[in-house]
């Protein structure tokens, strides 16, 4: 998918298997479950990949069609440095990638970040959009809790203890074990895509809050949130009860992560939801 004419290539066959990896030109995709089944769109957070959501994926693909896509500058899509990674530009992908794959409407659940995206795409694509979940998605900038360390930007690739540092406060635990895959993740971004995609959440969420986008946008609304969050305050939730008839729910002892912290009970509650939103494509 190119941004000058928006064609792609699609590398897989029309009788593609319940799980398969594909290049949308640019842009990696990864689809599991049954193709006639409802869509559920992920859509990962910054510095991190599709591959985040792999502990919540088998338990969401009895019911859906579930597709994962790296956003440009991320995981196994391009990292150019001539492109725009303004959240506008990465949602105007995500919605021709979803044309591309004949997605006529998909739930949408963005972790962190990605939730910020996904509210950009409903804004562009309501069309697509059936509902939303946002997973430990900040609400505004005021909700931002002030990192006790952050890796040195003036040096890159960042040293495997500023990569571990940096990523222990998206979990609650002490001692968690972060998986490889979490920090591989960051190592394979340019300091260019790392710098870029963070301003790029910092400046949509500037210019107006979530809960102000989410109400103009009418969607059906999840939050989940895990109470112990050392990255955006938990008690933020409660912005997203001014979007008419959202449902928040908070985590007991989960952090920034339920989808790797606690994956079954993340799943829980976005089954729940999507069970009542989902609607077919055909």
């Amino acid at each position: 998918m190119t941004d000058s004419d928006g064609s792609s290539h699609l590398n897989v066959g029309a009788n593609a298997s319940e799980s398969s990896s594909l290049s949308l030109g640019d842009m990696h995709v990864c689809q599991d479950g049954p193709r006639d089944a409802p869509t559920l769109l992920l859509i990962h957070g910054s510095a991190s990949s599709s591959r985040s959501w792999d502990p919540l994926v088998p338990l969401l693909t009895g019911s859906h069609r579930v597709i994962r896509i790296d956003l440009l500058g991320h995981g196994r899509s391009a990292k150019p440095t001539d492109r725009s990674y303004a959240l506008p530009d990465q949602a105007r992908r995500v919605g021709l990638a979803l044309d591309r794959l004949g997605v006529e409407h998909a739930v949408v659940a963005g972790h962190s970040s990605g939730g910020v995206a996904a509210t950009a795409l409903a804004e562009q694509r309501p069309d697509r959009v059936t509902a939303l979940a946002l997973i430990n998605t900040g609400p505004s900038l005021d909700a931002l809790i002030a990192p006790q360390a952050a890796i040195g930007l003036s040096q890159w690739p960042p040293t495997d203890e500023q990569l571990r540092t940096f990523a222990n406060s998206a979990f609650s635990r002490a001692g968690f074990h972060i998986p490889e895959e979490l920090l591989d993740d960051v190592r394979c971004m340019t300091h260019h895509t790392f710098t870029r995609t963070m301003q790029a959440t910092h400046d949509y969420l500037k210019q107006r809050t979530l809960p102000a986008r989410l109400t103009i946008l009418g969607k059906p609304l999840l939050v989940i949130f895990g109470e112990d969050d050392r990255r955006w305050r938990s008690s933020s939730a409660a912005d997203y009860r001014a979007v008419p008839g959202a449902k928040v729910t908070l985590l007991p002892g989960l952090g920034h992560s339920p989808i790797l912290e606690d994956p079954a009970r993340t799943a829980a509650r976005l089954l729940a939801f999507t069970t009542i939103h989902t609607a077919r494509g055909d």
